[in-house]
């Protein structure tokens, strides 16, 4: 009888292992269903709606207005506080109206997303670098929501919440938190609306009397670097760019690994300027620099302080 016993609790508890295994393997494919939902969700739906954007002890707060038709994909954000900015995405061209009215920046073909489309077009791809997991439910803006976990795989990148529209799949909150459970940034929509496609007039671009500027200019042939970025990240835009503070045009490299950024900054050093040196914060983003035969070499993001200082290190001339 005893053993007969010890036989059936064995076979029990076999079965239960096994239903367990098999439980969270579902509960993984689930999260990644969630994952690809959530990115074509930001490019496919029409949506509206305001947003607040944390970053630290920074706060600002966007108005967003999305639309997909024939014509493709139509965006504008508009910052509803502080310096006004305006920026217009026609597919893959994105216009910036510049506060003083009468100038115009323009990217082509950039890789710049805006909340809430953060997730990459391959989302899948960040499985080698994120363990995706489903979380709970919880309400954002009026609306239902499912809590998706992306926690990282190694050192090189910070954990990521998003919560997703039950109904749609679209993000409606994102949240980072570093390797110390502090957050980091957190966007999150305090009003939205899904379905109802924005009057295509607004998203007209008024050019008129208004100057074109380029966001950036060819990089120099005689200034050539080679950069070693950490494992899953990859060169999305290379440009020379104008920044303020600055004397002179600067080497502008951005690195993704389809969720989290890191930018390399490259500048000739200016012995009459004090520069940083060494690991840093500038609020919530980490920062890292160093002197690479007379150039200064910056790297900054929301990112781990190994991201960034393997990053700086691995910085040659060519």
């Amino acid at each position: 009888m005893q053993r007969g016993m010890t036989l059936r609790w064995g076979w029990l508890a076999t079965a239960l292992l096994g239903g367990l295994m098999l439980a969270g393997a579902a509960r993984a494919d689930g999260a990644v269903e969630w994952l690809n939902r959530a990115a074509l969700a930001a490019k496919q739906h029409h949506y509206s709606g305001v947003y607040v954007y944390h970053l630290g002890e920074h706060v600002e707060v966007m108005r967003v207005l999305h639309r997909n038709d024939a014509r493709g994909e139509q965006e504008k954000i508009e910052v509803l506080d502080g310096t006004p900015r305006q920026y217009l995405r026609i597919n893959n061209d994105v216009y910036c109206h510049l506060p003083d009215g009468k100038h115009v920046r323009m990217e082509r073909n950039t890789t710049r997303r805006f909340f809430p489309a953060l997730l990459p077009a391959q989302p899948q791809d960040l499985l080698a670098y994120y363990n995706v997991k489903l979380g709970g439910s919880e309400r954002v803006a009026g609306r239902e929501c499912q809590v998706l976990m992306l926690e990282p795989r190694d050192g090189y990148r910070y954990a990521h919440t998003l919560w997703l529209d039950k109904r749609t799949g679209l993000p409606l909150k994102a949240r980072t938190v570093n390797n110390r459970g502090a957050v980091v940034s957190m966007t999150v929509f305090s009003e939205v609306q899904i379905g109802k496609a924005p009057k295509s007039e607004l998203f007209r671009n008024d050019l008129s009397g208004k100057r074109m500027q380029q966001a950036s200019l060819d990089v120099p042939a005689d200034v050539q670097w080679s950069v070693s970025a950490p494992p899953g990240y990859v060169q999305v835009q290379q440009a020379v760019r104008a920044l303020p503070g600055k004397a002179g045009p600067v080497t502008h490299m951005v690195f993704s690994d389809g969720l989290s950024v890191l930018s390399l900054f490259v500048e000739p050093t200016d012995p009459q300027v004090q520069s940083l040196r060494g690991l840093s914060t500038e609020g919530a983003i980490g920062l890292y620099a160093r002197t690479v035969e007379g150039y200064t070499v910056t790297t900054a993001g929301e990112v781990p302080s190994l991201s960034l200082i393997e990053t700086g290190n691995s910085v040659k001339k060519k």
